[in-house]
């Protein structure tokens, strides 16, 4: 067993060790490569392809992605994860996606019976695209707890959270999110990671709102957060505003928001366009801000950079990609990673040696 927990640990550490010297920096100041929609399988080849061929309008191609489990990225250097949550209060909603009706598979379903269980699933759509290395938050954060405790001295992983409700059009109605479902899943990410978690309060401190703390640069340094994760939720609209609800300047939140510059929320932004010229002023300002390398699949077919190298210059702390590894499903040798072979490196816009 400590043979393992010793193997676990080089792993998580020898791509950061090397970039990663200065235990002063502030957690603003790294510039990590991680995935999208990181618990992702690759849909079903049948269903696919059925799909496909009744909604010739609409290319699926962008979906033509798939992913190692969590615990093997987190080892391979990656230090940002994307999750989906799907609210799931009595349990049993998802359980049988309709899309196996449609198509059947050799590969068994939730063989365990997780997604019986009241609590919030993972997955990108119902009914369509359920495949995933973990069905619940539960067991999510369970893995993500396991392996930081194997790597206690990790520099934080940054999660992008994005909670879904949208109805499937096959049928299969979603749970729509409400402050109390917020609620619930705050007590979730508490309940699963603890004291591990980075969160606004923390970073608010002794200033008046987040965005003051925030543009004063009182992320915590390294030396504080590793061993820590840090939750940005996805959205930019009522559920982001639901979220924020009764909670100035997150106050008692375990997870941050993609909050407008100038909002007392305000201190994690997305700007998916790599190439948007703000990214740059907005992380000298001290605020954290996700881009993203590719997306849609575009990138990869292409063998095309020009974002991920727009996405370095600029200085955006979080870069999101498919490809970490190349593709499996389709011939490109499209591949992101640092020149060095890594996933973390100092911050060349705020950075310091």
């Amino acid at each position: 067993m400590k043979q393992i927990l010793f193997t676990l640990f080089i792993a998580g550490t020898i791509h950061c060790n090397s970039q990663i010297q200065n235990d002063h920096l502030k957690i603003n100041q790294l510039q990590v490569i991680g995935s999208h929609n990181s618990y992702r399988q690759n849909i079903e080849p049948d269903l696919y392809n059925l799909i496909q061929a009744k909604d010739t309008s609409r290319s699926l191609k962008g979906l033509q992605y798939t992913h190692i489990p969590l615990t093997e990225q987190l080892n391979k250097g990656l230090r940002n994860l994307e999750i989906d949550v799907q609210g799931d209060t009595k349990g049993g909603r998802y359980a049988h996606p309709k899309g196996l009706d449609i198509a059947k598979s050799d590969e068994p379903y939730d063989p365990n019976g997780e997604m019986k269980k009241p609590g919030f699933k993972v997955f990108h759509m119902i009914d369509i695209d359920f495949r995933t290395s973990s069905y619940t938050l539960q067991s999510c954060l369970a893995e993500l707890k396991k392996w930081s405790d194997a790597n206690p001295d990790h520099i934080p992983i940054f999660i992008t959270l994005e909670p879904k409700d949208d109805d499937s059009y096959l049928g299969t109605k979603a749970e729509k999110f409400t402050p109390q479902l917020f609620d619930a899943l705050d007590k979730e990410l508490r309940k699963g990671l603890g004291n591990k978690l980075i969160t606004p309060d923390m970073v608010r401190g002794k200033y008046k709102t987040l965005e003051e703390a925030v543009l004063n640069n009182n992320w915590p340094t390294l030396k504080k957060a590793k061993g820590k994760f840090l939750f940005i939720l996805d959205n930019n609209g009522e559920k982001r505003d639901l979220y924020a609800l009764n909670h100035p300047s997150l106050k008692g939140r375990a997870v941050f928001i993609n909050a407008d510059p100038g909002k007392p929320e305000a201190a994690t932004l997305f700007r998916n366009n790599s190439e948007d010229p703000e990214i740059t002023n907005l992380v000298k300002k001290g605020y954290i801000i996700r881009t993203r390398a590719d997306s849609d699949t575009k990138e990869a077919r292409a063998n095309d950079y020009k974002h991920f190298e727009a996405a370095k210059k600029s200085g955006a702390q979080v870069i999101t990609t498919d490809y970490y590894l190349p593709s499996t499903l389709f011939n490109s040798p499209y591949q992101i990673k640092y020149d060095d072979g890594s996933y973390v490196r100092v911050n060349p816009v705020n950075g310091v040696e």
